[in-house]
């Protein structure tokens, strides 16, 4: 059974000076990357897609070269479109966030509405999983915001009521079976490997 492991980018570094979409992992984002790279060593990982944003290009990146596989960008994996307002220091950006998911069909201080950016994650995440001309599973390294998302679509339930990434710095997966797209494993954290009956 082939499988798909979509994973949240770690840590990045926040600069209010640089569009969000081109913040870089930090030092701590790339460590962690590196050491998940380790743990796919000899997994059936075929295949390697990311979104465009470096956060999440930076990490597979990493993946990619240590398996010696091809990266594949597109940008509908990308974070729900937040350029109306650019960057938002905490606490204000959380409670947009908080907004963001608890009035799903508005554009909450246009932003992308959620049940946009859901519809769009998890179309992007399909597409992926029927046209990847690997067989074996799937990376794509994405954003928490979006995982969130999906995986409200995936579990059937209204937006933000989800279960959520547990690691306050993302760097956090769940698992599906690529072909049905059912939900294999809930979020982990890298660390925590991907979960029983799914390790590699």
């Amino acid at each position: 059974m082939a499988r798909i492991i979509f994973l949240t980018h770690p840590e990045v570094v926040i600069d209010p000076a640089v569009p969000v979409p081109d913040w870089p992992l930090s030092e701590t984002g790339l460590r962690r990357m590196e050491a998940f790279a380790r743990t796919l060593e000899g997994s059936g990982v075929t295949a390697v897609h990311a979104s465009r944003e470096r956060k999440a290009l930076d990490g597979a990146e990493i993946v990619a070269g240590h398996l010696g596989l091809a990266l594949r960008a597109e940008h509908d994996l990308g974070e729900n479109d937040r350029s109306a307002t650019g960057y938002i220091a905490p606490p204000e950006f959380w409670a947009v966030v908080k907004e963001f998911f608890g009035r799903p069909h508005e554009s909450v201080r246009g932003w992308e509405r959620a049940v946009d950016a859901q519809a769009r994650i998890v179309a992007a995440v399909g597409r992926v999983a029927r046209e990847e001309p690997t067989g074996g599973d799937i990376l794509i390294v994405s954003h928490g915001g979006v995982g969130c998302l999906l995986t409200a679509h995936l579990q059937g339930v209204p937006i933000g009521r989800e279960d959520r990434p547990s690691h306050p710095g993302g760097g956090c997966h769940i698992v599906l079976d690529r072909d049905t797209l059912a939900l294999l494993a809930p979020w982990r954290t890298v660390e925590q490997g991907l979960g029983p009956g799914v390790n590699p």
